[in-house]
């Protein structure tokens, strides 16, 4: 597989064969880089994006200028769903949270294909769904569970979509993610240290021990993780795929 194939994106990887010819020479290769911004709060759709190796933040943004992360996109969905669920604007603010590779796709063409309506409409809508329970419970965590149990889910989300297990994060901009104040995140990113779970350095979360935040965490996390693993199911059935 080639550092930057679009096979790397889940479901561009779960598309059948015809489907993924028709769509592959539309597809164009881009760097994605951290703080770049997709999309703006009311814009206009040009361009879905798949995610090889970067991760997209999707922000709401209040009037006051502050905002917090309502869910992440990385190499298992899309960005722009609101093109194919009736709309041609997004109410968010896209992101990049980390930096590396994706593709984009100019919207009439997955516009196109979408309205085949046959095994593309309806990953996409299974892809649609998982992120609707990963926004829901992301509402859900930030108004009913700790600081220390968010940091945890959005680390371990974040691991599931990177090969790696290092972060390059300030803990500035995961205070940004959650909608907390910086010092909130400090406390509980040095109580995890404490417990040999990450280890922190300017700008990088190095994690030591993903078992010790999987016991840590909410239960938001495994609600999200098990909805995404019925997405990532057509996947592993999909033979030909490395």
């Amino acid at each position: 597989m080639r550092l930057n194939d679009p096979n790397q994106n889940h479901l561009l990887a779960a598309l059948l064969e015809t489907e993924f010819n028709r769509l592959s020479p539309h597809l164009e290769p881009i760097m994605m880089r951290l703080g770049d911004v997709l999309y703006e709060s009311g814009g206009q759709l040009q361009y879905v994006y798949f995610p090889t190796s970067a991760i997209v933040s999707l922000h709401y943004v209040l009037e006051n200028g502050s905002s917090s992360e309502m869910a992440g996109v990385g190499n298992e969905g899309v960005l722009g769903v609101s093109l194919f669920m009736g709309g041609n604007t997004t109410p968010s603010r896209a992101v990049v949270q980390t930096g590396g590779h994706g593709y984009r796709l100019k919207s009439h063409i997955l516009m196109e294909e979408f309205n085949r309506a046959g095994s593309v409409m309806r990953l996409l809508l299974r892809y649609t769904q998982a992120l609707l329970t990963q926004m829901a419970q992301t509402a859900v965590c930030n108004r009913h569970h700790t600081v220390e149990q968010q940091l945890c889910r959005w680390l371990l989300l974040t691991l599931d979509r990177l090969p790696t297990s290092e972060l390059t994060m300030t803990q500035e901009l995961i205070a940004n993610m959650l909608g907390v104040r910086r010092e909130g995140v400090t406390v509980a990113a040095g109580r995890l240290q404490d417990y040999g779970y990450i280890s922190c350095r300017r700008g990088h979360i190095t994690v030591l021990d993903r078992k010790g935040l999987e016991a840590d965490v909410c239960e938001c996390y495994g609600v999200v993780k098990k909805e995404f693993a019925r997405l990532l199911s057509d996947v592993k059935q999909r033979p030909g795929k490395s």
